[in-house]
């Protein structure tokens, strides 16, 4: 007789989603969401799933899912009521492993915040989109709008959600703002060359656009490219650096640039055939010990990555992107070694010691070059320290930034 007065309790326990869904869509959609389209599903065991129609900034509900939604969020109820009502946000879900999401998950960060709920910690992530140069750009925010402000830069074939440990640690004390690259994630993808010039000079004029000059600067792999690009062509824009596994210019194997030189990127902008399995086993050879990040982490990435690459615009991208990594000149006038000892920001490099992609052995000649950068490298790490060892990377982060 105890079993039903049980199954009582645990049904009165869940908390009202139709009622908080309702309230939240009749209050509409943030300008993030102004230009989607399609259909989102948020799935809460036991309580049943809602669909949410997007439509050019109007939005609809109804009960139950549908087939082949842009993205499906799975949460407990009690967190997902958590997060309608703005106590949680979607991010800190996400990081705890109360939340997953398969599909698009930009989309899903964009959903994160999109909704007025009132008043909310400003710790919490708001998707945000503006104009630079022409170029339609997706980017998260949070903190304290009169915060230092601190930019989270990502890596190839990234996108700013692999800033988000960062992302919601900062944005306790710091204004964090995490920007896509144009030609990645939700950011528009135009026809450039996707040097570390082209990106610096896109990141100058975001920098104005969203008032963020000077600010301080993370960026990972790439990311640490296009900081340190523009630490020596604009220095007053850049107040301190932490570059996570920054990617330099090539000292060796350089032998194929020439015929990489002739090789235009449109001719290797075709779909590609990749199972979801093998894009899942690329990303986990970027760390030291793939496992210590759970199998939903993974399978987020990898719906991420294969979404963007099926856009031949951001597949051209990622490949003209890739091309100058490899061409880019070592040494000479242009050279990154040559002209990397003008660095005068303040700057942390950070190592992985089991980094495949950008190997620890590069610190001894960053060392040589900046010998009044601080350098560390991270025992048993790979390439995307901020993932893999999160609370070592942030406790050196904010160490660096209070200087």
């Amino acid at each position: 007789m105890a079993e039903p007065a049980l199954s009582s309790r645990r049904l009165a326990a869940i908390p009202n989603l139709d009622a908080l869904f309702s309230a939240r869509l009749r209050q509409g959609v943030g300008a993030a969401l102004a230009d989607e389209t399609g259909p989102v599903v948020f799935a809460a065991p036991p309580a049943g799933s809602w669909t949410v129609h997007l439509h050019e900034g109007r939005v609809r509900l109804s009960r139950g899912g549908v087939p082949k939604p842009r993205a499906t969020i799975t949460a407990e109820p009690a967190i997902l009521a958590a997060v309608l009502e703005g106590r949680l946000s979607g991010v800190e879900a996400f990081l705890d492993h109360g939340l997953t999401v398969r599909g698009d998950l930009a989309l899903a960060l964009q959903m994160d915040g999109a909704f007025d709920v009132g008043r909310r910690p400003v710790s919490h992530p708001v998707a945000k989109v503006r104009n630079v140069l022409g170029v339609r750009t997706a980017y998260l925010e949070a903190g304290p709008r009169d915060a230092p402000p601190v930019i989270l830069l990502h890596g190839l074939g990234a996108t700013n959600a692999s800033m988000l440990p960062l992302l919601a640690d900062l944005a306790h004390d710091y204004r964090v703002i995490a920007p896509d690259f144009p030609g990645f994630g939700a950011s528009g993808a135009p026809r450039w060359r996707y040097r570390a010039t082209d990106l610096a000079r896109w990141l100058a004029a975001f920098q104005l656009v969203v008032d963020a000059r000077p600010a301080m600067l993370v960026g990972n792999s790439l990311g640490g490219r296009v900081a340190i690009e523009a630490a020596l062509t604009d220095p007053e824009s850049v107040r301190r650096m932490v570059l996570l596994c920054p990617s330099p210019a090539f000292r060796r194997m350089r032998q194929f640039t020439p015929l990489v030189k002739l090789l235009p990127p449109d001719a290797v902008v075709p779909p590609l055939p990749m199972p979801h399995r093998a894009v899942v086993a690329g990303i986990r050879t970027m760390f030291a010990r793939p496992d210590r990040l759970a199998p939903p982490w993974y399978d987020a990435a990898a719906d991420e990555h294969l979404r963007v690459m099926r856009d031949y615009r951001h597949r051209r991208a990622f490949f003209a992107c890739l091309k100058q990594i490899y061409m880019e000149e070592a040494f000479g006038d242009n050279g990154f070694w040559d002209r990397l000892p003008r660095l005068t920001t303040p700057a942390l490099f950070v190592w992985g010691d089991r980094d495949r992609l950008v190997p620890a052995s590069f610190e001894r000649h960053v060392v040589a070059a900046v010998p009044q950068a601080t350098s560390v490298c991270m025992s048993d790490c790979g390439h995307v320290p901020q993932f893999e060892h999160p609370r070592e990377t942030i406790r050196l982060t904010r160490e660096f930034f209070a200087g």
